[in-house]
């Protein structure tokens, strides 16, 4: 009994940093297998483990088993979760500034759009204008591969597919892509998509065709696009600011080395795995076809109104929409 009051009494003693009980609730709202969730999270997780010498572990909650989706960025500045799967467009009236990586454009890979956006999130102006004001700092993050149109009955012919059909988005810039193309936007958490287009709540989507796999969605949809830009998501993890400052500082630079190897593996499995997941669709009885030219065109002309119009309303809001962007569309040339 001595021998052991003896032992606790030392390891109280140990400074944290030397401490392997650094414990981290981190929690999400996507479905087990999910593609991001295995090349982003569990890499993340283990890089984490590897990295710290197993002093930094996770208690890992999928899911939406502590909270939803729409709820995760509240809950991690609470503290509740130690770090949080966010997706800023649903919480659009806090995370505007973020929709720039959902705008329409020109093709370009997921690790394209993902590095820009990391380049602005992770210490740049959308972190000191969004990030740092919600209380969280982001730890990874992987904008996903080019939405992609898809329908449960439409066979799509082009832009004028999209009139008069209900269509899932995640909101904020995205609701302006389906309403410029007179598309009736129907704001939605993924998790919800299921048994909304089972149910016909909604009459098509806008997602990558990863996500269309991970969620199970190929048998209700029977047609969908390739090879065009209808916009995308920031997908990101968060720790709240609070919970970051009381780590200590090997944990922070584990988090950290491991946050930037996540975001380049995840974003490179996205883009390696795009023709798989076609394929995979296409063997569910999905018919994928590109644009006719001139709809392509038409595209790429509309997506920089689309882009210019949602800076300018944020302009007049007071934020900085216009400076955002013009860094985006820099960061993103610099990654080609």
């Amino acid at each position: 009994m001595r021998r052991l009051l003896i032992s606790v009494a030392a390891a109280l003693l140990v400074p944290a940093a030397a401490r392997a009980d650094e414990r981290l609730r981190l929690a999400d709202s996507l479905p087990v297998g999910h593609f991001f969730a295995e090349s982003g999270t569990r890499f993340f997780m283990d890089r984490v483990k590897e990295i710290s010498g197993g002093k930094v572990a996770f208690e890992y909650y999928p899911a939406e088993q502590l909270g939803k989706a729409k709820d995760l960025l509240s809950l991690t500045r609470s503290g509740i979760v130690d770090v949080g799967y966010v997706v800023p467009s649903y919480t659009s009236d806090k995370m505007p500034l973020s929709a720039v990586a959902e705008l329409p454009g020109p093709f370009v890979t997921a690790c394209q759009r993902t590095l820009a956006y990391d380049s602005l999130a992770r210490t740049g102006p959308i972190d000191e204008a969004e990030f740092k004001p919600n209380g969280v700092h982001m730890l990874f993050t992987l904008v996903a591969p080019a939405y992609q149109l898809f329908t449960a009955s439409r066979r799509i012919e082009g832009l004028k597919s999209m009139a008069g059909l209900k269509v899932r988005t995640t909101g904020g810039a995205m609701d302006a892509t389906v309403k410029h193309f007179d598309g009736i936007p129907v704001r939605m958490a993924a998790p919800d998509l299921y048994q909304s287009l089972s149910r016909g709540t909604v009459d098509g989507l806008l997602f990558p065709y990863a996500s269309v796999v991970s969620y199970d969605l190929g048998a209700l949809t029977k047609f969908g696009t390739t090879g065009i830009n209808l916009g995308s998501a920031a997908l990101t993890y968060v720790i709240g600011l609070d919970r970051w400052k009381r780590l200590s500082p090997d944990a922070r630079a584990a988090l950290e080395q491991a946050g930037q190897e996540a975001t380049r593996h995840a974003c490179e499995a996205a883009d390696r795995d795009s023709s798989r997941d076609q394929e995979t669709l296409r063997g569910k009885g999905v018919t994928l076809e590109p644009f006719p030219e001139a709809d392509r065109t038409e595209l790429v002309t509309a997506s920089d109104a689309i882009a210019k119009d949602w800076a300018t309303s944020l302009d007049k809001r007071g934020k900085p929409g216009t400076a955002v962007l013009d860094a985006f569309r820099n960061a993103l040339a610099r990654t080609h």
